[in-house]
């Protein structure tokens, strides 16, 4: 039998991988995440390689897996990462290497986008592809300036066009005249730094100098910003308040709908920009409570969280298990390690024995429960001296404790534990480390656009902030998760604003929220 030349197995294997390779053109919404769909999370969770907008907002990368190329392909105005033509190319050669591509744009790939054209170069090459649709700004940014592109008072029509065509063409393809004389709503994609141009031929069609208009800027971001005017004033207006790209313009009487309707710009919180540093996978829940309460919040990852450098106290501790009578945990973090460690060792949940658990914190205690294990012992104030005082109104002489916790961490709990009579290994379970990544853009944003305040919410995440060596930007505030942090944050020079009274997530949140109120 004759053996196949390379040139044939290559030609198979190349068949094969193009048949494995598919491209998810993905519609990343206007750029709350919570308006990213269930279906574009689940194509980025699984990527192996994410070429993403300018428009698309770069948190969304951290759901992709640590192994995923991540490409830039934004184009603003006169500046491209990469040309169109270069970023289809990249599209069908991945997808040909049998790769799971996302494509992430901003709004809806087919509305206004370069989506339909990705698609097609796909389709000329005979690879797979799916369109996941996108929650557009069209109509869902202008939700959040609370104005309904359709209203039973109003109208029952929808025109959408874009300000912006191909530079190459040679007559507009846009029918001001039909526009103008159309019913109903009007909606704009695009085109705001063309608007006194627009407006113009608006008007020279027919439309009255008096329709209601409203722009609305980084549309349902904590950028958000809202414009109102008339079809004759809204041009002059958008120049006196610099009010540039990205936008999303609104012709008619809907607009005025806004006066009752504007929910999202009334939260507590909004316009505040606030930046959040904590590990990259521990950023988001803090993050959605600012978000919730109007903030312009983004993460600041200072730390990331490794296994210790010297893992054998930590893996004997876990083979004898059985003989402690309370492990203590200070942090979620710990509990974290200390059951990913305990369930590599032992497949039963029983194996821990009939040791009782004691936490810091609401936080911590939550961790735990999420392991199907209860707390025992949980001391009114969230720090280490309150559980201490716990400890006291027991008999703990002679009990032997675990303390799984960070490398480093303060003495003071073991030795006074140790004080008390008690048996106590102080095990190094985790160790934080400097992050060196800026996957979401935060430290890029804090330097070209600073904050109005940023948190802390460990002593480490300030250390390895002042690490960082970035600006101070004029009036940034601070705030302290809790007593702890904040003697770091003054021995660091930094300055606490604020300390949160209740030392946990939801505290920290609360505090924010009555600073803001109080000034």
């Amino acid at each position: 039998m004759k053996k196949p030349s390379s040139k044939s197995t290559n030609k198979t294997s190349g068949a094969a991988a193009s048949s494995r390779g598919i491209c998810y053109l993905v519609g990343a919404g206007p750029g709350d995440p919570g308006l990213l769909t269930l279906r574009g999370r689940e194509c980025l969770e699984r990527a192996d390689v994410v070429i993403y907008d300018y428009l698309s907002n770069a948190e969304f990368l951290r759901f992709a897996p640590a192994s995923a190329e991540r490409i830039y392909a934004g184009k603003t105005a006169g500046q491209h990462a990469l040309k169109q033509e270069e970023t289809n190319a990249l599209l069908v050669k991945f997808t040909r290497e049998g790769k799971r591509v996302v494509r992430l744009k901003g709004g809806d790939p087919f509305l206004f986008g370069r989506g339909g054209e990705e698609a097609a170069e796909l389709a000329a090459a005979g690879l797979r592809f799916e369109i996941v649709p996108g929650v557009t700004s069209a109509i869902g940014g202008l939700a959040y300036a609370g104005i309904p592109v359709t209203h039973r008072a109003s109208n029952a029509v929808l025109t959408i066009f874009t300000g912006h065509e191909e530079p190459d063409k040679k007559t507009s393809g846009i029918n001001y005249q039909a526009i103008a004389s159309a019913p109903g709503t009007k909606v704009m994609l695009m085109g705001v730094e063309r608007l006194s141009a627009i407006t113009g031929e608006l008007a020279q069609a027919g439309m009255l100098t008096a329709t209601p208009v409203a722009l609305v800027r980084w549309a349902t971001t904590g950028r958000h910003q809202t414009l109102v005017g008339t079809l004759g004033t809204i041009a002059g207006l958008a120049e006196e308040k610099q009010f540039k790209a990205p936008a999303v313009a609104v012709f008619g009487d809907v607009v005025n709908l806004r006066e009752t309707l504007n929910w999202f710009e009334t939260r507590p919180l909004f316009g505040r920009r606030i930046a959040v540093t904590r590990t990259r996978q521990q950023a988001g829940g803090l993050l959605a409570s600012l978000r919730e309460l109007g903030a312009d919040t983004y993460e600041l990852p200072t730390i990331r969280i490794e296994p210790p450098a010297d893992k054998t106290p930590f893996i004997e501790a876990m083979l004898d298990i059985r003989t402690y009578d309370w492990i203590v945990f200070t942090s979620p973090n710990g509990v974290e390690a200390f059951f990913t460690a305990f369930f590599a060792a032992h497949e039963d949940a029983r194996d821990l024995g009939g040791a009782r658990i004691a936490v810091i914190g609401n936080g911590t205690a939550k961790k735990v429960r999420e392991y199907h294990y209860a707390v025992d012992l949980i001391p009114e104030e969230f720090v280490a001296e309150s559980l201490l005082k716990s400890f006291k109104e027991l008999n703990v002489e002679h009990l032997k404790m675990l303390l799984p916790r960070a490398a480093g961490a303060r003495e003071m709990l073991a030795i006074e534990l140790e004080k008390l009579g008690a048996i106590v290994d102080d095990v190094p379970a985790y160790q934080t480390v400097p992050e060196t990544e800026d996957v979401s853009g935060g430290i890029r944003r804090f330097r070209e656009e600073g904050a109005d305040m940023i948190t802390f919410t460990s002593a480490s995440t300030a250390d390895h902030f002042m690490a960082l060596g970035l600006p101070w930007p004029e009036g940034l505030k601070t705030a302290s998760i809790g007593p702890v942090t904040s003697a770091e944050m003054k021995k660091l020079g930094l300055g606490v604003d604020l300390e949160a009274p209740q030392h946990d997530i939801p505290g920290l949140v609360d505090a924010i929220r009555d600073f803001y109120s109080a000034h």
